[in-house]
């Protein structure tokens, strides 16, 4: 499971910690498991590679949030157990990594040392329900291009391909049905986490609320917004701001 779940470009078998890093709807491992030669050697990066992309290309796309976040956990777990971890999502990662750190924390008792996540809503804002309403199956492959190209993300040069651009609405699509499954209702008196929360943002991207953030754990939580729009994290400056910030909140969670 973890060859095809798992990309791991810098292996580090003597790291302290794993940073756990969640790609966004349609999108692979390619970007943030080079993360790894970024953050310093005391972090081993993982990225997570959903079905129906990369070497997972022949497998069906996930049906729920549930089915992803039990793979992502079943194959983790172990690893999850013998090291502190970290999890960063950018979008639709941000969703599937605060599930599968919820997850973890209620099945197994396990939290990440720090959640860091990006460009998402809190999950128990109501900012979050007119997602449910969209109606992605009967979204013509153009209007799914179009809203691709407006947030960026895609080099230019894939969607000019017929064979990729298929692909990627097809993925786009499966993803942002996994998506819709989502569903998160907070308990009056019960915050799930103890660990700090970063959110990151881009500032021309559409405003999240992000304040809910704060209501889910005991620890601190903190707001930076980068120049630029949804891919601000593309852009190789804001790379080097968040690879930097990350590194250092982990070394400082005292491991």
């Amino acid at each position: 499971g973890m060859e095809k779940l798992i990309v791991c470009v810098h292996k580090r078998p003597n790291a302290l910690c794993r940073l756990i890093c969640f790609p966004w709807a349609g999108g692979g491992t390619s970007l943030l498991a080079q993360w790894g030669k970024l953050l310093s050697n005391s972090i081993e990066v993982f990225c997570v590679r959903y079905p129906g992309r990369e070497t997972r290309l022949n497998e069906p796309f996930a049906k729920d949030m549930t089915s992803m976040v039990n793979e992502v956990t079943s194959v983790l777990v172990k690893e999850l157990q013998e090291k502190p971890f970290a999890f960063f999502g950018h979008s639709f990662g941000s969703y599937l990594s605060f599930a599968v750190a919820l997850h973890l924390k209620e099945k197994y008792g396990l939290e990440p040392v720090h959640l860091f996540v990006s460009g998402a809503h809190a999950p128990n804002s109501e900012a979050i329900l007119p997602i449910k309403t969209i109606s992605v199956s009967d979204a013509k492959d153009e209007e799914v291009i179009e809203y691709l190209q407006t947030v960026g993300g895609t080099p230019s040069e894939l969607l000019h391909n017929e064979d990729i651009r298929k692909h990627l609405v097809l993925t786009f699509k499966g993803d942002f049905k996994v998506l819709q499954t989502f569903s998160f209702e907070k308990a009056e008196m019960d915050i799930p986490f103890s660990c700090d929360i970063t959110c990151f943002n881009g500032g021309d991207d559409k405003p999240y609320d992000l304040q809910g953030w704060q209501e889910l754990t005991s620890g601190d939580t903190s707001f930076y917004e980068l120049p630029g729009g949804h891919f601000y994290l593309l852009e190789p400056s804001n790379e080097i701001f968040l690879t930097k910030h990350i590194t250092r909140c982990i070394e400082n969670a005292g491991l």
